[in-house]
């Protein structure tokens, strides 16, 4: 029930006609990526073959775009994501990834309605976790509890693959922990990636 009334909610509210990720990327709100004026975002997104701009945090550096799908680096170590997601009625909505990445690259997930109002994540998106990468069926192992207890936290990257709708999570270790607890976690883990296909209502 819950579900379907944001879904309602998002049908009223959305635009009657389909936008483009220049639409989206010019009436952000400023905390997406801040700092950016509406000079600087012209200037990004006119074909010019410019890829990198200026800005007062620094610099922005167009790494992929297309109509639906912007992937830039907002620092050395900072990516933002902007992807247009279709619904079932021929709407959009928006889903923002910031991602950081020190040791290893983690991720936090937002989405927008088309007037940059924030929406419920857990009725589009289901809750990645650490245990989602690892095996079940070994729980019971006597090992299984100390190895994951290894880190003190895990870290998780997001990606739209080649900008489409599949968004794959990783579980990012391998520069974050050594080669002894890589060792004593490796055994446990099922896969280190997780892909996820929006089917217009949410990601499954």
């Amino acid at each position: 029930m819950k579900k379907t009334l944001l879904l309602l909610l998002i049908f009223v509210s959305a635009s009657a006609f389909s936008q483009k990720i220049d639409d989206v990327f010019k009436s952000m709100p400023n905390h997406i990526v801040p700092g950016l004026t509406d000079g600087n975002r012209t200037m990004f997104l006119v074909d010019t073959g410019q890829t990198a701009i200026p800005y007062p945090l620094g610099e922005i550096q167009k790494l992929a775009y297309s109509p639906d799908f912007l992937k830039i680096r907002t620092s050395e170590i900072g990516f933002t994501q902007i992807k247009l997601l279709p619904l079932v009625n021929n709407t959009q909505i928006i889903c923002v990834i910031k991602t950081v990445c020190g040791n290893a690259c983690d991720s936090h997930i937002n989405f927008y309605s088309t007037e940059w109002v924030e929406l419920n994540a857990d009725t589009l998106l289901p809750y990645i976790s650490a245990e989602s990468f690892f095996d079940s069926s070994k729980k019971n192992s006597d090992n299984y509890k100390f190895a994951v207890s290894l880190p003190d936290i895990y870290p998780i990257s997001a990606e739209f693959e080649n900008g489409s709708n599949s968004l794959t999570f990783k579980l990012d270790l391998e520069k974050y922990l050594s080669a002894e607890q890589r060792a004593e976690i490796e055994p446990f883990i099922k896969t280190e990636t997780i892909t996820l296909n929006w089917d217009k209502t949410s990601f499954k």
